[in-house]
């Protein structure tokens, strides 16, 4: 677990109106000249205290790179059901729905169907898993909203404390203490598209030991024109344990279970048929901490993941062949155990090092119609130095050496320096390297649908490439903080250069042998159906641009947000530029309109993007641009001494629009109609929902 030695809740840097970026630069610039009669003012004071930089606690305005961070009131103002959305409020975040059920979160794009270039954690421990093919599900995590403090998103590479999975960013998901908002709250949603939710939280206990308990239950219809129903549930337990004055013991539980509705109607050949898939999910997480003092620290670390997906139909295109069983089961079962240590000799000097073992394995018959992989092992070392050189310069210094099995030891480093040119003021420049790590699907996927009465291969889509290399990023960044006192502003601006290596693409294959019967030279369409592998590209990938965050409070109660991001993209390869968006934005307003009444309106942009490859890597499809609002009003009061909360939420309002196109489905389409419209638009959501809090008073 990453914990914040402060506790008091701060308010998160996030964003406002939509100046051009040079008129932010101009406008900080402008600020410094003045700032220095902000000296001492307790504004500057409420910055947070972050760990999922450099796992050393430092001020937003030393960490070496951009960092946002979501408190729970936010999170709560949003009126949000998925966690996923809420990530469309970070400036970078680029954000998707192929399906009701079905989020597709990166940071700059760039992904395949599983976003993978992102590490997410929980408390510290990451929740990335094979049985998403190295990406997540987020649907799946076994965390409810309310349970939840804060999320610190660090954008920008960070394999240097969290390892290969970091190559573009880390997402770390923070729980409250269990000895936190003690008593019991119940809660219920309903609304259309069959919307029905429950949640429940009691925390209570006594010191030594004290218990929050969880559960939380999901159930919707979906897309109002597609079957991608969803009922889950899930239930956590944490327990924190003060074993002496300088020893401490946090034990998590939780698992997620859920029935999804998937697949397409008239799907090609019946390869996305409709039918039900089930996730089974759980983990175990121990910490134990140890503290000589505040700055003394030493920390232990043990997790087990466990994820069962039962997801299996049959395909059929007479007269080509009968019923074929398909099938996309798989178990993955991850252990790691990390060792941290922290300290700080002087007061302007802190470090930290530690070291990490991880295993998992993967069981997939027909994913890896060759056998299963063997258990693939990770050994990382990690360290970062702060080092306040001056009263107003900082200097970052960090690096991981990482282990993983069937690849090279490598090296990531990472060179930051911030410099407070006058209070409130930082200006910031580095430096960084990351190696992302090898997904096994990509190394050993090998897919075959054979037909069962002639044994025949009939098609082979994945082949594997044990070969592949890992794809490395080189990335530089400046970037400016600034507090104001105008307004109780807030502006984070970074200005980014990124250079990918080896980035992995999946590409046609020529006819393996035997001869898929749905090869090129076979196939009814105009396209091919045949075997693909993944490959690394032989050019370089670059993403260079500049994001910002501008918070602002223009009158009391009225607070506005805005994060916003350019990125220009460029490859040799045709298709790769369009796997990002070139611009999002968001636009909230956040109001108190006092006597309990408080509202969200968000305004959200999303640039032209291209999510995944589908089962037809060769057929291209870009989702339009598009601009929706979401809306929530809620109403807090007392009843009989217990605080109840009533809101009313609306999402996708607005003109309809596509999010992440599944390509199998536009390319089915496009054979039958000649119709390149969208297949899978969202649809808009309306809900209630109401919140009761029993409170548990103690004697002082």
């Amino acid at each position: 677990m990453l914990c914040i030695c402060r506790t008091r809740t701060t308010i998160p840097v996030t964003a406002l109106p939509i100046p051009l970026p040079g008129l932010c630069m101009a406008l900080a610039c402008s600020a410094m000249g003045s700032a220095t009669a902000f000296a001492g003012d307790s504004y500057f004071e409420e910055l947070p205290l972050v760990l999922s930089a450099t796992r050393l606690p430092q001020p937003l305005q030393e960490v070496p790179g951009a960092v946002t961070v979501i408190d729970r009131e936010l999170i709560a103002a949003t009126g949000y059901r998925d966690l996923a959305r809420v990530m469309r409020l970070v400036a970078g975040m680029q954000v998707g729905q192929e399906r009701g059920h079905r989020q597709w979160v990166t940071y700059h794009g760039l992904s395949n169907d599983f976003p993978t270039e992102m590490q997410v954690l929980i408390d510290g421990r990451s929740v990335i898993t094979p049985s998403a093919f190295g990406g997540l599900d987020w649907t799946g995590l076994a965390v409810t909203l309310d349970e939840i403090d804060r999320i610190e998103v660090v954008r920008g590479t960070n394999a240097t404390s969290f390892g290969a999975n970091a190559f573009l960013g880390v997402i770390n998901i923070i729980t409250r203490h269990s000895a936190e908002g003690r008593g019991m709250s119940v809660g219920i949603r309903a609304g259309a598209d069959q919307v029905r939710d429950a949640q429940f939280t009691w925390s209570g206990g006594e010191a030594p030991l004290t218990l929050r308990a969880s559960a939380a239950t999901q159930r919707d219809a979906g897309f109002g024109h597609l079957s991608d129903s969803r009922h889950t549930d899930t239930f956590s337990l944490r327990g924190d344990l003060q074993l002496s004055p300088h020893d401490s013991l946090l034990m998590r539980v939780a698992a997620n279970t859920g029935l999804r509705g998937e697949g397409y109607a008239g799907s090609v050949f019946g390869n996305n048929a409709l039918r039900d898939s089930r996730n089974d999910s759980h983990t175990v997480h121990l910490q134990w901490q140890h503290n000589d003092t505040t700055d003394d620290e030493w920390l232990v670390n043990y997790y087990r993941n466990h994820e069962r997906i039962r997801d299996e139909w049959r395909a059929s295109a007479p007269p080509f062949f009968p019923a074929v069983p398909l099938e996309r089961n798989r178990t993955s079962t991850r252990d790691s155990i990390e060792v941290q240590r922290r300290s700080a000799p002087r007061s302007d000097l802190q470090f930290v090092w530690g070291g990490e073992a991880q295993r998992e394995e993967v069981d997939s018959p027909f994913l890896f119609f060759g056998g299963n992989p063997d258990a693939q092992y990770l050994y990382r070392l990690f360290g970062d130095v702060e080092w306040r050189v001056l009263d107003t310069v900082t200097l970052n210094v960090g690096g991981a050496q990482e282990r993983y099995s069937g690849a090279e030891t490598h090296f990531s480093p990472r060179a930051f320096a911030n410099w407070q040119v006058v209070p409130g003021h930082t200006l910031r420049a580095g430096y960084s390297r990351a190696f992302r790590q090898h997904n096994v699907f990509e190394r050993f996927g090998d897919i075959r649908a054979i037909d069962p009465a002639s044994g025949e291969v009939l098609v082979r889509p994945f082949l594997p490439n044990p070969d592949l290399r890992q794809t490395r990023i080189h990335a530089t960044e400046a970037g400016y903080f600034g507090r104001f006192d105008t307004w109780s502003t807030t502006l984070d601006v970074r200005v980014f250069d990124e250079h990918i290596h080896d980035f992995i693409v999946r590409v046609p294959q020529p006819d393996p042998t035997p001869a898929p019967l749905l090869s090129p030279s076979r196939s009814p369409f105009p396209f091919s159906l045949g075997s693909t592998r993944y490959e690394n590209l032989d050019s370089t990938v670059r993403l260079r641009g500049i994001e910002y965050e501008l918070s602002t409070r223009p009158r009391n109660g009225t607070e506005l947000r805005l994060a916003h991001s350019i990125v220009d993209r460029s490859s040799r390869e045709p298709g790769i530029e369009e796997r990002s968006a070139p611009y999002t934005a968001s636009l909230s307003w956040l109001q108190d309109w006092g006597r309990g009444w408080k509202s969200m309106l968000s305004v959200l942009r999303m640039g032209p993007l291209a999510g995944g490859d589908g089962f037809v890597p060769s057929f291209r499809y870009v989702a339009r641009p598009y601009t929706t609002v979401d809306a929530n009003l809620s109403h807090t009061t007392r009843i009989n001494g217990h605080s109840v909360q009533f809101a009313l939420t609306a999402l996708n309002l607005g003109k309809r629009h596509q999010e992440i196109a599944d390509r199998s489905q536009q390319a089915a389409q496009l054979v039958a109609t000649g119709s390149n419209a969208p297949v899978n638009p969202v649809s808009p959501s309306v809900y209630l929902s109401m919140t009761l809090a029993l409170e548990r008073f103690t004697r002082e």
